[in-house]
């Protein structure tokens, strides 16, 4: 089970679009292949812990070498925002049912999604 303080290796998330079957992607570069999915981002980290955990056991029993990673994410910053940006996410994620993280989180993949299909 994963820990409050357990550091990931670099990945990316991102929404996936309808035709996709909506919901986040989360991939590891350094593990090629290894790709999770799930309705929401937390949802998506959950199930790539899973993917990565079994990737590299598989690895290791055929006897191949783990790749090397680059640089490790622990996934977690502060940002200071304007009180009227804050109370604002607040009652977004109020009226959404989700925590002020989750919101965030959701409006920065959102964000990167839409602009990596944009480049």
């Amino acid at each position: 089970m994963a820990t409050k303080h357990e550091t990931l290796p670099r990945f990316e998330i991102r929404p996936l679009t309808e035709e996709e079957g909506s919901g986040y992607l989360v991939e590891f570069p350094d593990y090629p292949g290894c790709i999770a999915d799930g309705e929401t981002p937390e949802a998506a980290l959950k199930e790539g812990r899973d993917a990565l955990k079994s990737y590299v056991e598989t690895l290791k029993e055929l006897g191949r070498a783990v790749p090397e990673v680059g640089e490790v994410y622990g996934g977690q910053w502060r940002q200071r925002v304007p009180k009227s940006l804050h109370a604002a996410l607040a009652r977004r994620a109020d009226r959404e049912g989700v925590s002020l993280n989750m919101l965030a989180t959701a409006l920065l993949a959102e964000g990167l999604g839409r602009k990596a299909t944009s480049d």
